[in-house]
C-alpha cells in the first residue's frame, strides 16, 4: 500500500514536472521576446545613451519605441559583459557603449541573443600583436570566450557609415556564428533552413569573387566561410541597397538570418 502510494506520488510529480517544462517552453517561444524587450530591464544609463545618439547611425535610424528598446538591450549587453583594458588605463562608458551598440545591431531581430557564451570583451587602443598567429591584428574572436578589438580600427569603421567596412560588426558577426553553433541557452536560433541557402550561395559568391578582379564583395572575403559571412554582414548594413541589387539572394539569407531589413529601419 505505501509503496504504491508512493509509486502514485512519483508519477504525479512526474507528470508536474513536465508540465511545468511545457508551459515554459511556451511561454519562452510566445512571450520571449517581449519579455527580453519589454519586461525586466533596466533603462539604460544616460552615460551610455548619449554615445549612441551620437555615434551610432543605426540607433539614429530607430523608430522611438524601437529606439527604447535598443537602448534596454545596450545596457543589458553592458551588465553582462566583463570590458578589459589593454594598453590603456581603462574601457570608458562611450567605449562600452558603443561595442554593445554593434553587437545589439547585429542581434537586434533576436531579442533574446546576448551572445552568452563571449563574456569578455578585451579592447587594446590600436592593432595589436598575437602571439597564437604572430601577427599584429585589428580584432579577433576566441573561442575562449573572448572578443578582441582594436579600438582605433573599431571608431574608423563607426565613423564612415557607408563603406562596408565596420570592425565592430565584422567581429560580432564571428561571434554571432559561433554562437548559434555553442550548446547554450541561445544554440540555434539562425533559422536552419536559411543557414543552409547561406552557405550554399557563399560558396558560389567566393569563388566568383576569386576569380574577378573587381566585384561588390572585397577580396578578403574569400579568405574562407567565416571572413566571408563577416565581410557580408558589414556590406549588409552598410551598404544595403547595392547589396540587395547585386546578390539579392544572398540578402535575402541575410534577412531571414538575422530576421531584419536594414532598409526598412525605422519605417
Amino acid at each position: 500500500m505505501v509503496t504504491g502510494s508512493i509509486i502514485l506520488l512519483l508519477l504525479a510529480l512526474f507528470i508536474l514536472y513536465n508540465i511545468i517544462s511545457s508551459i515554459r517552453t511556451v511561454v519562452k517561444w510566445y512571450f520571449g521576446d517581449y519579455i527580453n524587450t519589454q519586461l525586466l530591464m533596466a533603462r539604460i544609463d544616460p552615460l551610455y545613451k548619449e554615445p549612441l545618439r551620437k555615434y551610432n547611425s543605426y540607433y539614429q535610424r530607430l523608430n522611438a519605441s524601437d529606439k527604447v528598446i535598443f537602448e534596454k538591450r545596450v545596457q543589458k549587453f553592458i551588465n553582462k559583459k566583463q570590458f578589459i583594458a589593454r594598453g590603456m588605463n581603462r574601457v570608458t562608458d562611450e567605449m562600452k557603449a558603443l561595442i554593445a551598440g554593434a553587437a545589439i545591431q547585429l542581434t537586434f531581430g533576436h531579442p533574446s541573443v546576448y551572445l552568452e557564451h563571449f563574456r569578455r570583451i578585451l579592447v587594446y587602443p590600436d592593432g595589436y600583436y598575437s602571439q597564437i598567429s604572430k601577427r599584429y591584428h585589428k580584432g579577433e574572436v576566441n573561442m575562449a570566450g573572448l572578443i578582441v578589438l582594436s579600438w582605433k580600427n573599431f571608431v574608423k569603421g563607426q565613423a564612415d557609415y557607408e563603406d562596408g567596412r565596420n570592425l565592430g560588426l565584422h567581429e560580432m558577426a564571428h561571434a554571432l556564428r559561433l554562437e548559434n553553433i555553442i550548446t547554450n541557452e541561445e544554440y540555434r536560433f539562425l533559422d536552419k533552413q536559411a543557414v543552409n541557402s547561406w552557405n550554399k550561395l557563399a560558396l558560389k559568391e567566393m569563388k566568383k569573387t576569386e576569380e574577378e578582379s573587381s566585384g561588390f564583395f572585397r577580396s578578403y572575403a574569400t579568405t574562407n566561410s567565416q571572413e566571408f559571412f563577416a565581410v557580408a554582414v558589414e556590406n549588409f548594413f552598410e551598404k544595403s541597397q547595392e547589396f540587395h541589387e547585386k546578390h539579392p539572394k544572398l540578402y535575402g539569407a541575410l534577412v531571414t538570418m538575422l530576421n531584419q531589413d536594414p532598409m526598412k529601419i525605422g519605417k
